[in-house]
């Protein structure tokens, strides 16, 4: 009875049915009854209580569900789908996971929806047990087993993963999904498509930028807001590059009517028992959960950034204190730190960009405790900074000039001498005896600053310009002061040397991005450390984001293949030929302005068939006239090897072959001959060469194809025809359609002779004037 009314309840709430009134009567009549019964008092209670807190889900989804705020929608539908998981009705739990898979992908919040997906994924096992029919709601997803569906899920979280920059989480699923394909499923084709994917996540985890988003806590005060927003916290993923005020804006748009409030301090119980809506909103910083594998070991900091915003349950927020009277001279003395500690229900990112916070704890940092801390960060920030100049040479001075001087040359804070005048004095020991540690510790931590310092202007002095010359020397004269005194006062620290034993020691990413000279590091090497102080790439690539490979420039703009493909057939001959004419058409033009003789343009050599720009015009004497009216010409062939520009590869010698004519005469043809009365020609040997069976000669052993034939007596020497830069006219049909050996005798005169338009002036004096 149970299940059958949680099934229709659901189909019923969200079809129209029922409201505030049904479930007020629900809980009524029900109980009354169930309580006066013997045997149902205790279970049916039980029931009626369960039908009330699903009626309450189903009631707040219906009514946020036309609502064009799909952050609403998406926490009522985490609702009720939480609710389902609790009293395991697995069929709905999983129907709610996908309607809120669709929200998120309207949103374009592809890492959320990868995570949603997962948890369908998770309900599934790597057997051949049959699937259920509630397993497989979605029509997209063709799995007789739970295998093959939990493979086809996988492969699309991996996906929506990638699209959300979260490789980390796609490697994990990759590995569980590799082992499947090796050991089980023995899929090897799929197993090298998966292979090559982590390859590239790997890549990108190290080459990519990616943008780290802020993050807020958000506080619902007030009975006007809906159940799963009233008097509770939260904390919110902001998007890509988006400020607290954008943030805001956006909170006040689906609350036009909500009030924002001016502290960060919790509200009161007025304020939380009012019918109006305040709104708390602050920005908290994440608390890095470093996973184990990585602790004390030189991780480089493009693999380290990803858990500073990633995989993150711990967001704290200080807000400064101060106890005591206030000093003129020096306010780091009584400034201490309230720190509050938000601990939420799930990690961020999930299944949603939010969620609610659960605990919350408050400590106050003393202000000794708070100068430590202080300088830490200080000198993580310079060693970062040398870091990312180490690692891209190419990156701006500005920055870099900025924070050394506002630490060599501190004119407005005063630097740590504050911290000398308020914690390193007599007074101060005896009044804090317990504090002697710590005070070492600030002190060791002062005398670590001077040679960072020392990197960072020494890489400033290699990159300054002319013009921050004078800039750049006041910059060292006051850290030379600084250092003295320092050392003096603290001692001498220095920096482990970068010696072949310790780079070893290294990943192998930090040895190439931090301690390879600049001449020597590759420059498709990027790293995450070139982000400047306000998380903007400093050279973004296409999509601001992702930086390419540096590589040289090429000198054209294409590469041949593009052009290849984009160009037409005719354009493309024309190039090669053009290619291939080049070197001879600068001789001929060389010579040409030498002897001043004027001359006919080569435009006026047109063909009517493609034939090899370096081989001579066929004398007549080549064309034989058979039978009277057929003639039977063989045609050139087109080159083998486009790529060679001048010298075509020579013809290969090979034994004449024989056939006969009708006629019965033995006539030799470019030497081939028929001797063999009434039989069919044998085929002739495959074409190898442009030159194998065009302008084939008598004397086969002749070493180049570019030697022209030897004239008759009656016939005066003439020059080969100039090369042509005009492209040759369309072929008269296509080369698949013309025989691969020697074309038939035509009744066509004309067919198969290859014949000039117009005539080539020939040119005895140039040659006999330069030989």
């Amino acid at each position: 009875f149970e299940n059958e009314i949680i099934t229709k309840l659901d189909h019923e709430v969200e079809g129209g049915r029922g409201d505030e009134q049904y479930k007020i009567l629900f809980q009524k009549i029900l109980l009354e009854h169930c309580r006066k019964h013997k045997y149902l008092a205790k279970s049916g209670e039980t029931f009626v209580t369960l039908v009330v807190r699903l009626l309450e889900r189903l009631l707040d989804y219906r009514t946020i569900m036309h609502d064009e705020n799909k952050e609403n929608r998406m926490s009522c539908t985490v609702n009720v789908l939480n609710f389902y998981k609790e009293i395991e009705r697995e069929e709905m739990y999983i129907r709610y996971l996908y309607k809120l898979c669709d929200l998120h992908k309207e949103c374009d919040n592809y890492t959320e929806a990868g995570y949603t997906l997962l948890l369908h994924a998770k309900l599934l096992k790597w057997s051949e047990e049959a699937c259920a029919a509630h397993l497989t709601q979605r029509e997209g997803y063709q799995a007789s087993t739970q295998c093959q569906l939990k493979d086809q899920l996988y492969q699309e979280i991996i996906n929506y993963f990638d699209k959300g920059k979260m490789w980390e989480e796609a490697i994990i699923l990759g590995k569980e999904l590799a082992e499947q394909y090796e050991n089980e499923m023995f899929d090897f084709e799929q197993l090298s498509a998966l292979l090559r994917k982590q390859a590239q996540f790997y890549e990108n985890i190290v080459k990519v930028i990616r943008p780290k988003p802020d993050y807020f806590a958000v506080g619902y005060y007030g009975l006007g807001f809906p159940s799963f927003l009233r008097n509770k916290m939260f904390i919110y993923r902001g998007k890509e590059y988006e400020r607290r005020e954008d943030f805001e804006a956006r909170l006040l748009t689906q609350f036009p009517n909500a009030e924002k409030m001016k502290t960060t301090t919790p509200p009161s119980e007025d304020i939380r028992s009012s019918s109006g809506q305040y709104i708390q909103c602050f920005t908290v910083k994440p608390i890095l959960e470093l996973p184990p594998k990585f602790q004390n070991k030189p991780v480089s900091e493009q693999i380290v950034s990803f858990y500073t915003v990633n995989e993150v349950q711990k967001f704290q927020y200080s807000r400064p204190v101060r106890k005591g009277e206030k000093d003129p001279d020096n306010e780091f003395a009584n400034m201490w730190i309230e720190r509050t500690t938000f601990v939420t229900a799930y990690k961020l990112p999930g299944i949603l960009r939010w969620f609610e916070v659960l605990s919350v704890s408050a400590e106050e940092i003393s202000p000794l405790e708070n100068a430590m801390e202080t300088m830490q960060l200080t000198n993580e920030k310079i060693n970062n900074m040398v870091q990312r100049h180490l690692s891209d040479p190419s990156l701006p001075i500005n920055p870099l000039s900025m924070l050394l001087n506002g630490i060599v040359d501190p004119a407005v804070m005063g630097g740590f001498t504050n911290y000398e005048k308020a914690f390193f004095t007599e007074k101060y020991i005896q009044e804090h005896p317990n504090d002697q540690e710590k005070i070492e510790k600030l002190k060791d931590l002062i005398a670590w600053q001077i040679p960072n310092l020392a990197e960072g202007v020494r890489i400033h002095g290699e990159k300054v310009t002319e013009a921050l010359r004078p800039f750049h020397e006041r910059l060292e004269a006051c850290f030379r002061q600084l250092k003295e005194k320092v050392e003096k006062q603290y001692g001498v620290r220095t920096l482990p040397p970068t010696s072949d034993e310790r780079r070893g020691s290294r990943p192998r990413s930090m040895i190439r991005s931090f301690t390879m000279p600049s001449s020597q590091r590759p420059l498709s090497v990027v790293s995450v450390t070139s982000i400047s102080s306000d998380n903007s790439p400093s050279r973004p690539g296409s999509d601001g984001f992702a930086l390419e490979p540096l590589l040289p420039k090429k000198l054209h703009s294409k590469s041949q293949d593009k052009l290849d493909r984009d160009e037409p057939e005719k354009d493309r001959k024309e190039k090669k030929k053009e290619k291939r004419n080049s070197k001879h058409q600068e001789l001929f033009d060389k010579e040409l302005k030498t002897a001043e003789i004027p001359l006919q343009p080569s435009e006026a050599v047109i063909l009517s068939e493609t034939i090899s720009p370096l081989r001579p015009q066929r004398p007549k004497s080549q064309v034989i006239n058979l039978l009277g009216e057929k003639r039977l010409s063989v045609s050139p062939a087109a080159p083998a090897n486009p790529s060679v520009a001048s010298v075509p590869p020579p013809i290969t010698p090979r034994a004449k072959l024989h056939f006969s004519l009708l006629s019965g005469s033995n006539l030799e043809l470019n030497g081939t001959g028929y001797v063999n009365k009434g039989e069919t020609p044998p085929p002739l040997p495959v074409k190898s060469s442009m030159g194998d069976y065009g302008n084939l000669m008598d004397n086969s052993d002749l070493a180049s194809p570019t030697t022209p034939p030897p004239p008759l007596p009656h016939q005066r020497h003439l020059p080969p025809p100039l090369p042509s830069k005009t492209p040759p006219p369309p072929l008269q049909r296509p080369l698949e359609s013309r025989p691969p050996l020697i074309r038939e005798l035509s009744n066509n005169p004309e067919d198969g002779i290859v014949k000039l338009r117009h005539p080539i002036v020939p040119l005895p004096m140039i040659f006999r004037q330069h030989p």
